[in-house]
């Protein structure tokens, strides 16, 4: 039986989700992409004649949707008529609901079903032609304007209307696109909320002001951006050498594990967070019950949410442990990275957003380092972070290079850190964890200007901040625990080991941490 294989996929989606201040547009524009490849694609097959479940065995009807998952969505078709007959369906809903999006379609009209190997096809398609399809995409050029009109404060395209009309409080010129993101912001807001199973009263914030900052005084945002390991190499191992049906069993099956374990995630954080609501209350500026927090993209393995910028540490690690816990359909652990930006509440969110992402590249290097490169050793979760004061000028190497270094060239930073105590040594979450309460509420938190103080010094080096030490008569600073297992560790005497600082971060953090009780 030939058949017409077809693989969808969207480029430059992290400027239409992410290029937006406001979160309305931010929440709509996410929406929208996930709609693009997964619910749109099934409604248009369902609308098909002759597709009566779109998961249905092709031998059985004319078309099978093999699975969606992983930013790519992959179709199986009885003619070549049917596959562009539903191109061009999909492609006609996009242009109309979701302008903005664009939408790349590769298709393979020669596949024999039984005979030709469908994990090998799927994998050619996605490295050969869809790259191709990408490069020689012509980039759309909008028409912007004739006569005279007014520009969108958002995409500086011509204006249609105004904002006011479409669901936001703001009142400002918007295009077509944003449009179509301010409408999809109220069904946004009802599948976030049945995902994240929220209690009858609580609601979800929709502007970055809900999240409880304090104005004036802690006006900043975290955002979190979140990826499995080696998540791409899993889905191919767990396929390969299987026959095409099992193929796409097994596809749809490590699919919706991996679909299920984030949203699973995101339902205990919002657990957490209301259990220690009376807490976030004392900390944050919280009037309703508006969760201090918003996923934006979630749903697998990857998953972006901003939140207050006090808040974004704890929900990291917090969102790393809980997913190591999660059953997977292959059954290997799942670990992931995440990369926190904490910025100025009205910091440009796409830049923001860029350096997560940088940062969470910046984890998975030292958790690849960890694994001494060898696949087979088990895999490791890490964090990186970067708290800006004013603006993040360069990429993240030169503003560590420019910002992070003591006067003699050593690293005050300690980041990015592994999420297990048992690995690496001192350079854990943990470890660092425990020097950040010693300064909040332990011996050292009635010398809060000491340890402001202590920050200055540290810049010039382990031998001021060994007379640092002498001058106030204090014998250490806080002991971090696995700098133990070093003979004479000099961490607690000088601050520095092996040229590495352990306790700038945990001084620059002191403001941005707020513990909460979490349940085992």
């Amino acid at each position: 039986m030939k058949l017409t294989v077809t693989v969808l996929d969207t480029t430059g989606i992290q400027s239409y989700i992410f290029g937006s201040n406001r979160l309305r547009e931010n929440i709509g524009a996410s929406y929208l992409v996930g709609q693009v490849t997964d619910a749109w694609v099934k409604q248009i097959l369902r609308d098909e004649p002759g597709i009566e479940d779109p998961e249905a065995s092709i031998e059985t009807q004319d078309a099978e949707l093999v699975y969606a998952g992983g930013g790519n969505t992959v179709l199986l078709f009885k003619s070549a008529e049917v596959a562009i007959s539903f191109t061009q369906k999909l492609s006609l809903k996009v242009l109309k609901e979701a302008p903005g999006i664009n939408l790349v379609v590769a298709h393979r009209h020669d596949f024999e079903w039984g005979q030709d190997q469908l994990y090998d096809t799927v994998q050619e398609m996605m490295k050969v032609d869809l790259d191709v399809k990408k490069r020689s995409r012509i980039p759309s050029s909008p028409l912007l304007g004739l006569g005279v009109t007014q520009d969108c404060n958002s995409t500086r395209l011509v204006a249609v209307d105004r904002s006011q009309n479409h669901c936001s409080p703001a009142d400002y010129p918007v295009s077509r696109e944003i449009v179509a993101k301010l409408e999809a912001v109220k069904p946004a807001n009802t599948q976030l909320k049945q995902t994240l199973q929220l209690p009858d009263g609580w609601d979800i914030s929709l502007d970055f002001d809900d999240f409880g900052r304090s104005k004036d005084e802690m006006s900043y945002i975290a955002i979190v951006h979140i990826d499995g390991n080696s998540m791409g190499k899993r889905f191919q191992e767990f396929a390969e050498g299987k026959s095409d049906r099992d193929y796409i069993t097994a596809m749809r099956d490590l699919s919706r594990s991996v679909e299920q374990a984030g949203k699973a995630v995101l339902q205990q954080l919002t657990q957490e967070l209301i259990a220690n609501w009376d807490t976030l209350k004392d900390k944050l500026d919280l009037t309703t019950q508006k969760l201090p927090f918003r996923p934006l993209v979630y749903g697998g393995d990857d998953i972006t949410f901003v939140c207050d910028g006090r808040l974004g540490l704890t929900l990291a690690v917090r969102a790393l442990q809980l997913f190591e816990t999660q059953p997977i359909a292959d059954a290997q652990p799942l670990t992931a990275c995440a990369g926190v930006c904490i910025v100025k509440a009205h910091y440009p969110f796409a830049r923001a957003y860029e350096l997560s992402e940088a940062l969470c590249q910046s984890a998975k290097k030292i958790a690849k380092r960890e694994r001494g490169g060898d696949e087979r050793s088990k895999a490791v979760s890490a964090i990186d972070w970067h708290i800006a004061a004013s603006g993040l000028l360069g990429d993240l190497a030169e503003i560590r290079a420019r910002e992070y270094r003591s006067q003699d060239g050593q690293h005050l930073e300690m980041r990015p850190l592994l999420l297990d105590a048992d690995s690496y040594d001192w350079q854990n979450w943990p470890s660092f964890e425990s020097v950040i309460k010693e300064f909040i509420k332990g011996d050292w938190k009635e010398k809060r200007n000491k340890v402001m103080s202590l920050r200055e010094v540290l810049r010039q080096g382990s031998a001021a901040t060994k007379s640092f030490l002498t001058a106030y008569r204090l014998e250490t600073l806080p002991i971090m625990p696995g700098s133990d297992r070093r003979l004479k560790s000099p961490l607690a005497e000088q601050g520095w080991l092996d040229g590495i600082c352990g306790y700038f971060d945990a001084i620059e953090a002191m403001d941005f941490y707020i513990p909460l009780e979490v349940s085992q």
